[in-house]
């Protein structure tokens, strides 16, 4: 009986290849896999496309931040040396 099982699974296995062989081979069957292949192809770009937008409006935001806090930076410094030079008059004055 195991033998038997063996074969007939055999049997189905390779009518099973023949009949996906025979499917594979018509043009139907080509032009869907050209489509689909297209269609993967189109969403990676699209994803891609839209992680690259999304990197750069990042990086946009990033640069304003940057410039704002080297404007409060500067700012800070101008306001030290004020500082620095009444504490220095100040001393003067005693």
């Amino acid at each position: 009986m195991y033998r038997t099982g063996w074969k007939v699974w055999v049997s189905v296995m390779e009518q099973a290849v023949k009949e996906y062989r025979r499917i594979t081979t018509t043009e139907e069957f080509r032009e869907i896999e050209r489509l689909r292949s297209r269609a993967r192809h189109n969403e990676a770009s699209a994803v891609r496309h839209a992680k690259e937008e999304e990197r750069e409006k990042w990086q946009g935001v990033v640069a304003e931040k940057e410039a704002i806090i080297a404007n409060k930076d500067a700012a800070l410094a101008e306001q030290s040396a004020l500082i620095a030079k009444l504490l220095s008059q100040l001393g003067e004055d005693k």
